[in-house]
């Protein structure tokens, strides 16, 4: 299962000012099969140690910062020679050892002619606390679900994502050809990014096989917030985790801390959602008081959106069944499309190193996100279903003369006016369309 991270990887791994490397994501993304496959292709072997399932590896590295004196230790338990350039060394659940995490700063200041790739499901937890990260020491690099494209090659579709990924010219994609990526879409919405549901469903088209490996995830996850967060914590996340489905399932999708838990308040369930935020298995869209640049510097701290990491983990969270593939819209305008707008996001966030915001108005006008690319910001709008016509994006328009507006929808690929319509299939390009017509 091809991914195209491991181009990034891979210019890692060939950089004259490479330091250890750091993987950020959400539990079962494939952040270790990631490693294993650059070592595999560009590597002469691994040294793989994981300090989940060895917790004493920790005490090596409490023993000493000295990294010559560690790689001895390590080459022994190892049982081969570690070569500086010919192996790779992967530290796997790096979090559960912070002396591990603070010795990278000596690799890079006394060993940087090692190569050296650390992973951990709980990672972006620990970095969170700055004692345990060695600042300005490490190379950090977040790995996302797969894309719609990256999905269509898994399941053989090789022609179809090459096709998209060609795309250079805006006009409208021939029927047959977008018919075909509809039907593959509506899957993906469904089975999602994450690896083996993906795997599940471009082996055998398994859909029983994917809510199982999905529900397994899942569990992992619920898992990990009893085990892993504060304790005053874990019912709160657990509480916030689990009325995501109806919180997206609003007409605005504005997250309420009492639809949550009644009676609710947000500065109790800050800490939870910061958690949540943390491991990567959701992602907050702040509003904005104004879409100028940056957009962080205006960020509405009241008024915020919280949206699943994976289509497919949501739709088998929310308990959407498989027949809803017996129409081919039906995934899109599952309630209120919030699956849509869920993937929409999931695409943006792999593109695109500014996080997302979205806008509204004091009246009934709201565009669900705002992106910001160099030095402009761009309005999205984004439509689940085949009616278009929508008064936010006018309004908008019309407010802050946006040099690039876009429309996300099941319209075809076009340019006019200032808007770029765009296909729901082709959002994972949307940056590469943009500089189009920019």
């Amino acid at each position: 299962m091809y991914r195209d991270v491991l181009k990034v990887l891979d210019q890692w791994r060939a950089s004259a000012h490479r330091k250890p490397l750091l993987l950020r994501g959400q539990r079962q993304v494939g952040k270790t099969w990631m490693l294993k496959e650059l070592a595999r292709l560009r590597y002469e072997r691994v040294a793989y140690f994981n300090f989940e399932a060895s917790p004493s590896l920790g005490s090596i590295f409490e023993s000493t910062k000295d990294p010559h004196r560690l790689l001895e230790t390590l080459t022994v338990l190892h049982g081969s020679r570690i070569e500086p350039g010919r192996t790779l060394i992967v530290l796997d659940e790096i979090q559960e050892s912070n002396a591990a995490l603070n010795a990278l700063k000596y690799f890079a200041e006394d060993a940087p002619e090692y190569h050296v790739a650390c992973a951990g499901s709980l990672l972006g937890v620990t970095l969170s606390r700055p004692s345990s990260f060695p600042v300005g020491k490490v190379d950090l690099l977040t790995i996302h679900p797969l894309t719609f494209s990256e999905f269509l090659r898994a399941c053989g579709e090789k022609s179809l994502a090459s096709h998209l990924e060609s795309i250079k010219e805006v006009r409208p994609v021939p029927e047959p050809l977008e018919s075909r990526l509809y039907e593959s879409l509506a899957t993906y919405l469904l089975v999602g990014g994450m690896p083996e549901p993906a795997r599940a469903w471009a082996e055998n088209a398994d859909m029983d096989r994917v809510r199982s490996t999905q529900r397994d995830i899942l569990t992992a996850y619920e898992l990990d917030f009893a085990k892993h967060a504060p304790p005053k914590d874990i019912a709160r996340i657990g509480h916030v985790w689990r009325s995501i489905p109806a919180q997206l399932a609003k007409e605005n999708r504005r997250f309420i801390y009492g639809a949550a838990r009644p009676g609710a308040r947000a500065r109790d369930y800050e800490g939870a959602l910061h958690w949540l935020e943390a491991t990567g298995v959701v992602t907050r869209v702040n509003a904005v008081t104004a879409p100028r640049l940056p957009l962080a510097g205006y960020d509405d701290v009241s008024g915020f959106k919280i949206y699943g990491s994976d289509t497919g983990l949501l739709a088998r969270q929310s308990g959407l069944e498989s027949t809803a593939l017996s129409s081919p819209s039906t995934p899109f305008t599952e309630f209120k499309g919030a699956l849509t707008e869920n993937y929409v996001l999931q695409s943006l966030v792999a593109q695109f190193e500014s996080a997302p915001r979205y806008w509204r108005a004091s009246g009934a006008a709201e565009v669900e996100f705002l992106l910001q690319r160099q030095d402009d910001v761009h309005p999205i709008e984004v439509k689940a279903g085949l009616a278009v016509r929508s008064r936010s994006l006018r309004v908008y328009r019309d407010a802050f003369a946006p040099k690039l507006a876009v429309r996300i929808s099941r319209r075809g690929l076009q340019h006019r006016d200032g808007l770029l319509d765009v296909p729901l299939y082709l959002t994972d390009q949307l940056d590469r369309l943009i500089g189009l017509v920019s």
